[in-house]
């Protein structure tokens, strides 16, 4: 796993708190910390010496999270993970690694517990100003993630506006409909019409939930936070990792909050390499017969 060491609001203090913790929680993790030497030094120091030999480090204070992207591009690492500004991880990771064809915007999927079990909702920060065909890509890219993934047979895939009736919300939500109805779905997944912000507490109404990064984004913090204090909607499930993965893009990548404790930067590496060995994206990429990426 590439570990993007100056990625997130307390970065690298708390990128080398989570990297330590997945490294020992994991003894067949190998890391590639890239970032400062003497962040590097602090993980090495703090683990046993056999455990040292499974990090590599890359030593810079510049575009890190590039480095860590240029690491999965050239075979040194398998997945990236960072905890840094949104923006740049995208487009490094879409630089480095290429986008799938006909994805001009990556989405970033997050998974949010529901009262029916799981729901995938997207996107959640990549494309805040996306148009109709960039809805439906992400469409696309939901419901092959979420059958891949958790084995979903047709998912059931809802756009995110203000109401369920024909014609509510904005001209965007109001044009993306007719598109979403009259082109097919990777996955034998369907399309269920217009949900709202309740459905994806409920999570009876859809098992992909499509919105632009900007609505998307606010709807997962304010939930995450809500499920934080009173727990999830259904008793007695755990949280999933407070992380997404960037869907459209030729590689692994996993982005974390800003804000993202060491807790939550282990959970994402521990998401990125459970990923990896289920080779979940060469997967999705077979299910929507990308076979190339592209640079440009």
């Amino acid at each position: 796993m590439a570990v993007d060491l100056l990625g997130g609001d307390q970065a690298p203090a708390v990128v080398v708190d989570g990297a330590l913790r997945a490294a020992q929680a994991d003894p067949s993790l190998h890391l590639t910390l890239v970032g400062p030497a003497e962040a590097a030094d602090a993980v090495l120091a703090a683990l046993d010496p056999p455990d040292r030999q499974r990090i590599t480090t890359v030593v810079t204070t510049a575009e890190t999270v590039r480095g860590a992207a240029n690491a999965v591009a050239e075979g040194r690492a398998d997945a990236l993970v960072s905890a840094g500004d949104t923006g740049a991880t995208v487009l490094s990771a879409a630089r480095e690694l290429g986008r799938w064809p006909g994805v001009r915007r990556p989405a970033l999927a997050a998974v949010l517990p529901t009262a029916a079990g799981r729901l995938v909702l997207l996107d959640v920060g990549s494309s805040v100003d996306p148009d109709e065909a960039a809805l439906l890509a992400h469409a696309r890219l939901g419901s092959a993630y979420a059958s891949i993934v958790f084995d979903l047979k047709s998912p059931r895939v809802g756009l995110l506006t203000i109401g369920s009736e024909t014609g509510k919300g904005d001209r965007l939500r109001r044009s993306a409909p007719s598109l979403f109805a009259s082109r097919p779905l990777p996955a034998g997944a369907r399309y269920v019409g217009l949900v709202e912000g309740g459905d994806v507490v409920l999570g009876s109404a859809a098992d992909v939930v499509v919105t632009d990064g900007f609505t998307g984004n606010v709807l997962l913090k304010g939930l995450e936070t809500g499920y934080a204090l009173t727990g999830p909607p259904k008793p007695g499930t755990a949280l999933p990792p407070r992380a997404a993965v960037l869907l459209g893009v030729g590689g692994t990548v996993v982005v974390c909050h800003g804000a993202a404790t060491g807790s939550d930067l282990a959970a994402g590496i521990a998401y990125a390499a459970d990923l990896h060995r289920r080779a979940s994206v060469a997967a999705i990429a077979d299910l929507l017969r990308y076979s190339e990426v592209s640079h440009d």
